[in-house]
């Protein structure tokens, strides 16, 4: 029998050579200069922007008949999202390292499902920057006509200016994630705060005005018409915009990504999990909420239908024009605080791949003087910028969120696999685990979990590959798929690379990186 290496001392093998884990070719090092605030924005910040401020009323258009449903179908994705944090929180703390899904499925269960998982989430969430950025300038421009500067919001509104400014935010802060992870949390502390202020006024303003008072607006307008209309069936229309909704809970994963860069890991990683799901949820169901208590979701449906739809400036009608600008201002605040940590999270999945010797091995360059892994931060920047491309010439955002959904549903499912999978792979690891120690416990949560994932994959892969597109390339399903036969093609050849040279990849992947 075959008797697996002893937990030890944990090192790295490229060919025969032991190698520090954390040190690139160029011989830099990560860091440890994330504390829980730093850890919890970094969440929170992923987490709060085009999911709240437009997801929930596009959603009338994305899924036509959700009408009166929207909360129902936000709590419904609440629960699988939830539990998926409670798994990254059970294997944060055993397993707090750079990379998180990429070392928690590889140690958990093996290399290649670690690739697959952390490969999937990875391209999903640079699909996720590149959507970020480009919507970005509408809310500038509504921010400046909501302030009456018609002239700059004429020339935000010309597809040209659109792109530039989404590229350049894009690389903008690509240059704060070269700088260190120190920047980064400088750039995403006071911004957190600032969208927490100004999305406030949405709730305030959604609370104190009745769906009477805007049906007299609209009428006033003479657009009744667009107050009509019936919501579907529950059972038909609410899991499939549950799928969908699903995508504003994906962030609080960036933590576990920056688990090589955290103080105190074991206890702040799953503390910044914890924290960053729960006040985003709540804050979710008190945004949209508010938004729905005084919109009629009839005219968000007529509204959708017709053009892109937000949340501050549905609700501007009902307010001063200083209190619409402050709130157009906070949504476009929410998109932009959105790019540098999804920028570090992603990153940090690269350079895992490399250091295990499963992606190419620049990808683990590190600055030496900022502690930056340049070269994969590069590469996902250059993916994201696709992405903008992408939706610059597609005229649509929503494939970058069916994607976003579909890679990221198989990365949660395979997190709850690696939770039920560790004690039986590598019970030295399972002994670490911090969150959950009742065994029982664990399995209660990633067998519910692994269920209601698997069902909203079921249901949104479903509605993807019966829907009516133009083409392919505009299901999203069938694009994750040729992405991740890609991926797979370059695992293959970096690990015949790795053996050829004398690199045992199940002994590397059967301990934790090194410190």
């Amino acid at each position: 029998m075959t008797r697996r290496p002893r937990a030890r001392a944990p090192v790295r093998h490229h060919g025969g050579i032991v190698s520090d884990l954390h040190d690139g070719p160029s011989g830099g090092r990560l860091r440890r200069d994330l504390g829980l605030v730093g850890l919890a924005a970094a969440g929170i910040g992923s987490m709060v922007g085009a999911g709240i401020n437009i997801v929930p009323f596009a959603l009338q258009r994305s899924v036509p008949g959700i009408g009166e449903y929207v909360l129902p179908a936000y709590f419904i994705a609440a629960v699988p999202a939830v539990l998926a944090a409670l798994c990254y929180a059970m294997l944060g703390s055993a397993m707090p390292r750079a990379g998180g899904s990429y070392v928690y499925a590889s140690r958990a269960i093996g290399p290649y499902t670690g690739f697959l998982a952390s490969f999937s989430q990875w391209f999903g969430l640079c699909i996720a920057i590149g959507v970020v950025s480009y919507v970005i300038p509408p809310f500038l421009r509504d921010t400046a006509r909501a302030a009456q500067w018609t002239d700059l919001a004429a020339a935000l509104d010309q597809r040209g200016v659109r792109l530039a400014l989404a590229l350049g935010f894009l690389w903008l802060f690509v240059l704060v994630n070269l700088r260190g992870v120190r920047a980064v949390t400088r750039t995403l502390v006071p911004l957190v705060g600032l969208v927490f202020v100004c999305s406030g006024l949405v709730i305030v303003t959604g609370f104190s005005h009745g769906p009477d008072e805007y049906r007299a607006l609209v009428a006033a307008r003479g657009e009744g018409a667009m107050l009509a209309g019936q919501s579907g069936d529950f059972w038909t229309v609410v899991p499939p915009a549950a799928a969908v909704l699903f995508s504003s809970f994906i962030g609080f994963d960036v933590i576990a990504q920056a688990g090589g860069e955290a103080r105190n890991p074991s206890r702040t990683l799953p503390l910044a999990i914890g924290l960053a799901i729960g006040t985003v949820g709540i804050f979710y169901f008190a945004f949209t909420g508010a938004v729905y208590r005084a919109v009629p979701w009839q005219y968000v449906a007529a509204a959708s239908a017709t053009g892109d739809v937000t949340a501050p400036g549905l609700l501007t009608p009902l307010v001063s024009p200083a209190v619409g600008v402050l709130m157009m201002s906070g949504a476009a605040l929410a998109l932009i605080k959105d790019l540098p940590g999804m920028l570090l999270g992603v990153s940090r999945l690269c350079f895992a791949w490399a250091e295990d010797g499963v992606f190419p091995r620049a990808m683990a360059s590190v600055d030496a003087a900022n502690g930056t892994p340049r070269t994969a931060l590069f590469v996902s920047a250059i993916l994201s910028t696709l992405g903008i491309l992408g939706g610059h010439f597609a005229g649509d955002f929503f494939l970058g969120v069916d994607i976003l959904v579909t890679a990221m549903l198989v990365n949660f499912i395979i997190m709850a696999c690696s939770v039920l999978r560790l004690p039986g792979h590598n019970p030295a690891l399972a002994r670490e685990v911090r969150v959950l120690r009742a065994r029982w416990a664990q399995v209660l949560v990633a067998i519910v979990a692994l269920v209601t994932l698997s069902a909203l994959l079921w249901v949104h892969s479903y509605r993807d590959l019966t829907a009516d597109v133009p083409g392919w390339y505009a299901r999203s399903t069938l694009v994750w798929l040729a992405v991740m036969a890609i991926g797979t093609l370059v695992y293959w050849r970096e690990t015949r690379a790795l053996a050829a040279r004398g690199g045992d990849l199940r002994a590397i992947t059967y301990v934790l990186p090194a410190e």
